[in-house]
């Protein structure tokens, strides 16, 4: 892909646990959302767009691409050492006193306790979460750091080792998903295809988000799959491997529910491109909410380059992998 790689980040969410002796830990929920403060080293340099790969000290938790970013203002109680004032303290399991200076090495029973103002931060990342629970171990997310020996809970990843470490491991699709999100600027380019038609790459240079607006304004708030629904759980979805090809094009995508977004990435829902009609894989099958749209015509009106990318995503999870259609 021509562009430079993306900002992405490696943080570190173990809950309760990613306090010290120096403050109470965070609210974290690994597969929604990321929490921390003013206090908290790069606390501004994180952005919406932005890659990020969460790991618990130990190993690889996931990948998602930050949404939102929330911001408040609170108050934080910081623990300090009595002798010489710094955070830098621990709490011991079984010695006497409990807590110890890492700095001053003075051991005490009970830190003085200094609440401050903070402005306090909450990343989301649920709509293009997907767990990699233990795919990479500790070493392994240690070296992909950019700086080498960084110990902040929050450091920039290398990206673009990242994501070849992870498709060495065949995690192309949690690459894939989250390259579809990223808020990404890239040059135009021509694509030829063996199968004889090209497109050429619509100018959209800002990222996803710009390219959501766009298909907003073409197709309305309706999910081409289930039909109309509020915007905000809406999403552009590409009919093809952004992870790929590294661009948006014109008429390569459609809206879609966010649920409906996941499972058309994944191959469980597909495009009969001959008839033009959802198909519904047979793991899906199982679920009647999904079931009852097998058979049923798209929401959305189709231009030819969206009917072309659905023949190719087609062949790919249905021919190329194998009959697994409901009904």
């Amino acid at each position: 892909m021509d562009g430079a790689p993306p900002r992405a980040w490696l943080l570190m969410a173990a809950g309760s646990n990613r306090g010290h002796g120096g403050n109470a830990g965070y609210d974290d929920q690994i597969d929604a959302y990321y929490s921390w403060d003013s206090n908290v080293p790069n606390h501004t340099k994180l952005s919406v767009g932005d890659p990020i790969a969460l790991w618990d000290k130990e190993r690889l938790l996931g990948v998602s691409v930050i949404e939102e970013i929330e911001t408040a203002s609170g108050l934080k109680p910081l623990n300090r050492c009595p002798d010489c004032g710094t955070t830098r303290i621990s709490v011991r399991k079984r010695a006497e006193p409990r807590y110890r200076c890492m700095k001053c090495r003075h051991e005490f029973a009970a830190p003085d306790v200094d609440v401050v103002d903070v402005t306090e931060y909450r990343a989301r990342y649920d709509a293009a979460w997907t767990s990699l629970d233990g795919l990479l171990d500790e070493r392994e997310l240690r070296s992909l750091a950019v700086h080498a020996g960084d110990i902040n809970a929050m450091r920039p990843l290398d990206w673009a080792a990242f994501s070849a470490a992870l498709s060495t491991r065949h995690a192309d699709r949690a690459v894939d998903r989250v390259a579809a999100r990223a808020d990404i600027s890239w040059q135009p380019t021509h694509v030829e295809f063996t199968q004889g038609f090209s497109h050429a790459l619509v100018r959209v240079r800002r990222g996803q988000r710009q390219f959501r607006e766009h298909l907003l304004a073409a197709q309305g708030t309706v999910c081409a799959f289930t039909g109309g629904a509020p915007a905000r759980v809406l999403e552009a979805g590409h009919l093809y491997s952004y992870a790929q090809l590294g661009t948006h094009f014109q008429h390569g995508g459609l809206m879609l529910r966010r649920d409906i977004h996941r499972l058309f990435d994944d191959g469980l829902l597909a495009v009969e491109p001959a008839r033009l009609r959802i198909d519904v894989a047979e793991p899906l099958a199982q679920f009647p909410q999904y079931a009852r749209l097998h058979g049923q015509p798209l929401a959305s009106a189709l231009q030819d380059p969206q009917v072309d990318w659905l023949d190719k995503h087609w062949h790919e999870h249905r021919q190329g992998a194998g009959a697994g259609a409901a009904g």
